[in-house]
């Protein structure tokens, strides 16, 4: 009896904080939220990996199996580049207090140039993805602290799904993006150093001063000091 009277204590406890999920960049782990820490008496984080996605699935029939991971009601979802999207798919499915991206964009609108193109093009088609594959074993032969050993080894250390049929995947339904109208009521944070969706590209933004497309990583202190307050708003 006394078991189940602090189980029951313990998800009242839970029920009453904020739940936040986190969705990664394309291809990356949830390690990249390895420095983020939001206050535990108020919110409870939650980090959802990708999922490899099923032959010719469309975005929105993917979005609803990544929904599937989701246990509480009236959440946070908060996603990085690729994740932002996603999100905002998923916020059609469930309920969300607030839906918020990182380095990502609101709508097609938002891509590069050189990113419309290839989608006109179908450029990507011929991309080699596979290479990405390859990162292990190119981190055994770059070696030093320049900048190429340095990006080599970030991506060894966040790189998550590396098979071809999910970058392919994911490349594909980035570019083919079909939202053209952003959501007003999604906040969108981006560093005006981000050369992966420049931020001359983005409106109505929170912007991070000398945040790149990595920032999740280099600029978690920012993150760790304001999200709380962007979620609480």
């Amino acid at each position: 009896m006394k078991l189940s009277h602090n189980f029951r204590a313990l998800k009242q406890i839970s029920m009453s904080k904020i739940q936040v999920y986190f969705v990664p960049g394309l291809a990356a782990s949830i390690e990249i939220f390895e420095n983020i820490k939001l206050p535990e008496a108020t919110f409870e984080t939650h980090f959802l990996e990708w999922i490899l996605p099923k032959h010719n699935e469309t975005i929105e029939n993917y979005a609803k199996r990544m929904c599937e991971k989701i246990k509480h009601e009236d959440i946070v979802l908060i996603g990085v580049s690729f994740g932002g999207i996603m999100v905002q798919e998923m916020s059609k499915i469930v309920k969300t207090k607030k839906t918020i991206i990182i380095s990502s964009v609101k709508s097609n609108q938002e891509l590069p140039i050189h990113m419309k193109l290839a989608k006109a093009t179908k450029f990507y088609k011929v991309l080699p993805t596979s290479l990405l594959s390859k990162v292990n074993y190119l981190s055994s032969y770059v070696k030093g602290r320049g900048l190429i050993a340095k990006r080599v080894q970030l991506y060894n250390k966040y790189l998550f799904m590396k098979q071809t049929k999910y970058l392919d995947w994911a490349i594909e339904n980035v570019l083919q993006w079909q939202r053209s109208i952003p959501d007003e009521k999604v906040i969108h944070i981006h560093g005006d150093e981000d050369m992966v969706f420049p931020i001359s590209n983005i409106k109505n933004c929170i912007v991070v001063k000398g945040g790149t497309h990595i920032m999740i990583v280099t600029k978690y202190k920012w993150l760790n000091e304001n999200l709380p307050k962007i979620i609480l708003e």
